[in-house]
C-alpha cells in the first residue's frame, strides 16, 4: 500500500472536538464522522443537540452518527426518531444492550420500520453480529460497529472475528461493516485487507496516515537524527572513564 487514495476501506473520524472535525472535514479521505456522549463529554459539550446541529449546518454530505444516552429502550426511541430529523445523512448509534444487559434487537426492528438510518455500536461477538443483522434486514443504510480494538486488548485476534462479520452481513447489501476503535494505524490497512467497509479513527491516529507507505530505511534515518538531536539539544555528556579518574 503505497497511497491512501488507494484504500478502498472509508476512513470516519471519530470525533467530538468541533475544530478538529471542521479541519478534517477539509480532507477528502475522510469519508464520514462518528461520535458519542463519552467523546462530547470529553470534549466540554454541554448541550447535545446544540453541538449536533451546528456540525450538521457545516457537514451536509457526508454521514454523521449521533449516538443515543438513555438506558430505557422507549426512551431511546424517541431519542432515536429525534437524532434522525436532524437530516437524511445522520445516523442513529444504538448500542447493541443496556446497562441491564438487555438486547435492544426489538428496538432495531422497530426503527427500521421507521426507515431510520442505524449504528449499532459496542458490538464484540459474532452472536451481536448475527443478531444485530439480522434486526437490520429491512432497514435503510446502516451500519453495525464491531469493537475490534477492544477486542484485540482482551488479547485476541480481531481480523478473523471481522472476516466472519463480513460473511454474515454479505447478503444485506445496504449495511456496512465498522471496524471500531483502531488502536493503530496498521488497523486501517488490516480492515483494507480483509474488505471491511468502513474504520472510525481517532485523531492521533489520523495524524500518523501520510505515514502509509513510507519508505522504512528513510523512517530509520529520521529516527536516528531525532534522537540525536534530542541528545544534542539536552546537552548530555559522557566523560570517558580514563578522564574521570
Amino acid at each position: 500500500m503505497n497511497l491512501i487514495t488507494e484504500l478502498k476501506v472509508k476512513i470516519f473520524a471519530d470525533s467530538a472536538d468541533k475544530t478538529g472535525i471542521f479541519d478534517m472535514y477539509k480532507n477528502p479521505v475522510i469519508k464520514g464522522f462518528t461520535t458519542n456522549p463519552t467523546l462530547m463529554r470529553k470534549a466540554g459539550i454541554t448541550n447535545y443537540k446544540e453541538f449536533a446541529i451546528d456540525v450538521l449546518n457545516h457537514i451536509k454530505d457526508r454521514p454523521f452518527s449521533f449516538e443515543v444516552f438513555s438506558d430505557d429502550f422507549d426512551e431511546m426511541h424517541e431519542q432515536a426518531l429525534e437524532i434522525s430529523s436532524w437530516g437524511n445523512h445522520v445516523y442513529v448509534k444504538l448500542p447493541i444492550t443496556n446497562t441491564k444487559s438487555e438486547h435492544s434487537y426489538e428496538l432495531i426492528k422497530s426503527l427500521a420500520e421507521h426507515q431510520v438510518k442505524m449504528n449499532v455500536t459496542a458490538i464484540m461477538t459474532i452472536d451481536q453480529v448475527y443478531h444485530a443483522t439480522e434486526a437490520l434486514m429491512n432497514a435503510p443504510s446502516s451500519y453495525v460497529s464491531v469493537f475490534a480494538g477492544r477486542i484485540a486488548d482482551t488479547g485476541c485476534d480481531p481480523v478473523p472475528v471481522m472476516k466472519k462479520c463480513i460473511e454474515i452481513m454479505n447478503p444485506y447489501k445496504q449495511l456496512e461493516l465498522i471496524w471500531a476503535s483502531p488502536r493503530e494505524l496498521l488497523n486501517i490497512i488490516q480492515a483494507n485487507e480483509i474488505g471491511c467497509h468502513i474504520i472510525t479513527v481517532t485523531p492521533d491516529i489520523l495524524k500518523k496516515l501520510n505515514l502509509i507507505g513510507k519508505d522504512l530505511n528513510q523512517y530509520s534515518l529520521e529516527t536516528v537524527e531525532m534522537f540525536y538531536k534530542d541528545a544534542l539539544a539536552a546537552g548530555y555528556q559522557i566523560i570517558p572513564l580514563q578522564k574521570a579518574v
